[in-house]
């Protein structure tokens, strides 16, 4: 068991005014796992009010955005939270990917040019735009590089992303974001065919560090939509260099190199970013002409859908000091079944839209 202070409290909580039912109790169950890992006491919500003698253990559902966030409760560092912090909103999601267009008309406050600039060499081509006369502008000067992606910066789970090929279809897409959507950001970006998205990511948990790699899975939910299914994770004890110690296929090597030097801007570009959890999507495919394309699509410094996996590997290395590597899995599927005797339950209910959900994750024998 990790040696922590006794009087730690762990607490998950959610910026959201009204998270979705599944979102908040699946958090709650990390936060829980996370407390059971460290040997720390769990609250099952905010305290009403702080006991300045306490310390606590934050698990945000989101990023945390703003001074003020942060000192409401108490977050100093990377220590204090399992996620991770930001100064400004467009900095948690899909916006940062890529520069602005030139002479945009609208620019968010904080936007930070050069870490943009520095990550375009791992990451697709595109743009980003902030309202919709630039979104116009920029996705029609390129479409004749081929169909280009438009993807809201703060969705989840390719919610909202449309694909365009012409003019016409650019408008009809523009005409389905709302202002909201626009305020957020919108990222626009080559579409790829053949594309795997590979996860690289860390997670650090009192003075534990791991690194891992994987690959998403896709499941059809009950309505036959084709969903996230879960993350299998190849995870090692120590930083990135120690994942690439290990016997790797070019394309995973060059996947983890991307999202390192990703990871890398963010902390030397962005004013008083930190995190403790950390997980890039990198996609690998073939864009309109035929050329092979690999690159970061996003960041996430918050819990995830693989945090699952990240938690069952961590709670494998604590167990096992000398334990170097291990591969972990989690599991989004829309039927119950009986379940492995080390799985661990994340959610079993209803999804947003009453649908059955069953989340879990286990440790798996390399």
């Amino acid at each position: 068991m990790i040696h922590a202070e006794n009087r730690r409290i762990v607490i998950a909580t959610s910026p959201q005014a009204e998270p979705a039912p599944e979102d908040a109790c699946s958090n709650r169950e990390l936060a829980r796992w996370l407390a059971e890992i460290q040997g720390l006491e769990f609250f099952d919500g905010p305290p009403a009010e702080r006991d300045p003698q306490r310390h606590y253990y934050w698990v945000p559902s989101e990023t945390l955005v703003g001074r003020e966030q942060a000192r409401q409760l108490g977050v100093q560092g990377p220590l204090d939270l399992f996620g991770g912090y930001v100064e400004q909103a467009h900095q948690a999601g899909k916006a940062i990917v890529h520069p602005l267009i030139e002479q945009a008309a609208l620019t968010p406050k904080g936007w930070a040019a050069g870490f943009a600039e520095r990550v375009a060499p791992v990451v697709l081509d595109g743009h980003s735009a902030f309202c919709r006369q630039d979104a116009w502008r920029c996705a029609s000067a390129r479409l004749p590089r081929g169909p280009q992606r438009l993807k809201p910066a703060g969705a989840r789970g390719g919610l909202g992303q449309r694909v365009v090929a012409d003019a016409d279809e650019l408008e009809a897409a523009l005409a389905g974001y709302d202002e909201a959507d626009y305020l957020a950001g919108l990222a626009i970006e080559d579409d790829l065919g053949e594309v795997r998205t590979h996860s690289v990511g860390q997670a650090q948990v009192s003075g534990v560090l791991l690194s891992y790699h994987g690959f998403q899975q896709q499941n059809r939910n009950a309505r036959g939509e084709l969903v996230y299914g879960g993350s299998d994770l190849l995870v090692v004890r120590g930083g990135f260099d120690a994942l690439l110690g290990l016997d790797l296929a070019a394309e995973v090597r060059l996947a983890i190199q991307q999202g390192r030097a990703f990871d890398r801007a963010a902390s030397q570009c962005l004013p008083h970013f930190f995190a403790s959890r950390r997980n890039y999507d990198v996609a690998q495919g073939i864009d309109a002409a035929g050329r092979a394309r690999s690159g970061v699509l996003e960041q996430s410094w918050r819990v995830g859908g693989a945090s699952g996996a990240e938690l069952a590997a961590l709670q494998a290395f604590v167990a096992d000091p000398a334990l170097q590597a291990v591969r972990a899995s989690s599991f989004e599927i829309f039927e119950d079944k009986a379940l492995p005797a080390n799985a661990r339950v994340i959610y079993r209910g209803p999804d947003r839209r009453g649908d059955f959900l069953l989340k879990y994750a286990m440790v798996e024998d390399l």
